[in-house]
């Protein structure tokens, strides 16, 4: 919106010409979204705690976890705003990626904000019925890809990494690869938020990962460099992907070990969706699944837990989430938290490493 506004001036203001540059508005939007949720954790912690919005622990749970009980939640609220005042303002308005963008955070996050809510009134754990999440995520899962198919040419071709001569057109099976990793994301990484600070430093590494990628697929001499088919626009998501990056780290602020706040389905399930969305428009879906390795093996501790269980009648892990497991055998959740933050961090870089090692 400000390039929108100011940039015109650069004519007689040459300071303003940086507007034009992404890489300038991306940093600005990671700086003003962080700001917003330094400046405004504090007061929403204690604003949520006067409303009584505080955490409510599952009985099954580690018993460790049983203080976290009324730590307030629902941060995930003050993120999703950070990101949006910043993604507009620093953002090319006429950018169409980047309002779907943000219309499949606010939808995903209301989804989780339902559960969320639901929870908190009623004392319990269980929040809204899992059928329910679903037919709600499958539903705003299609209506985006409406959007990108009204507004943009939805390609059906998968990419993967390291293999740039291997493409597969799906057809319109992809729109079930489609439903799949949007739905799978977003539940993959509120299965995540699980321990203080768990999960928002794999989705900063994530967004980084595809910052770098959507700004090299926006520009057409990165992307005929590194032999990538442009794809005009996407440089933009760059700024959103700040902006996410932003919000997150004051959030992690207040919800590092031990947390002040958490931030609920509300962020979880929202930022989870956005990424897989991002995901999808970048053409980069099995990427996700490197970058995202934390995700993918908390979600996959669930699935075989479960399968095992009633297949069998055993239990793969003493408790899923995996993270959970190393929780009961002895480790502490600090040394849980950062060892995963670390290999998120080496998964990030091997993701990067995609770019040129094709």
């Amino acid at each position: 919106m400000l390039e929108y506004f100011l940039y015109p001036l650069s004519r007689h203001i040459i300071v303003f010409h940086v507007l034009k540059y992404i890489t300038f508005r991306t940093l600005s939007a990671m700086i003003t979204a962080l700001l917003i949720s330094m400046i405004f954790g504090g007061p929403f912690i204690r604003w949520m705690g006067r409303i009584g919005m505080g955490q409510v622990v599952r009985s099954d749970g580690p018993k460790n976890h049983i203080s976290k009980k009324g730590t307030p939640t629902m941060g995930g609220l003050l993120m999703i705003l950070a990101i949006i005042v910043a993604t507009i303002l620093w953002m090319d308005i006429a950018n169409v990626y980047v309002w779907i963008l943000l219309f499949a955070l606010a939808g995903f996050g209301a989804i989780g904000f339902t559960d969320d809510y639901l929870k908190l009134r009623d004392r319990s754990s269980k929040g809204l019925r899992g059928s329910y999440k679903l037919v709600l995520e499958t539903v705003l899962t299609i209506a985006i890809i409406y959007l990108l198919l009204r507004f943009d040419d939805l390609n059906y071709t998968l990419t993967f990494p390291f293999f740039k001569k291997i493409v597969l057109n799906l057809g319109w099976a992809y729109f079930l690869l489609f439903l799949f990793i949007v739905i799978g994301t977003s539940n993959a990484v509120n299965l995540t938020d699980g321990q203080d600070g768990l999960a928002i430093v794999p989705v900063m590494t994530c967004f980084g990962v595809y910052a770098v990628f959507a700004y090299v697929l926006g520009n057409v001499k990165f992307s005929d460099y590194l032999m990538f088919t442009p794809m005009p626009g996407t440089g933009e998501i760059a700024t959103f992907s700040g902006a996410v990056i932003g919000a997150a780290m004051g959030f992690l602020w207040f919800n590092t070990y031990p947390a002040e706040i958490f931030m609920g389905d509300v962020g979880s399930l929202g930022l989870g969706g956005v990424l897989g969305v991002v995901a999808i428009i970048l053409k980069q879906e099995v990427l996700l699944a490197i970058i995202g390795g934390v995700f993918v093996v908390e979600a996959l501790s669930v699935i075989t837990q479960v399968v095992s269980f009633k297949l069998i009648g055993r239990r793969v892990f003493a408790m899923a989430p995996i993270h959970h497991h190393f929780e009961l055998r002895g480790w502490v959740e600090p040394k849980i938290t950062v060892r995963f933050w670390i290999i998120s961090i080496l998964l990030a870089l091997l993701g990067l490493a995609t770019l040129k090692l094709r």
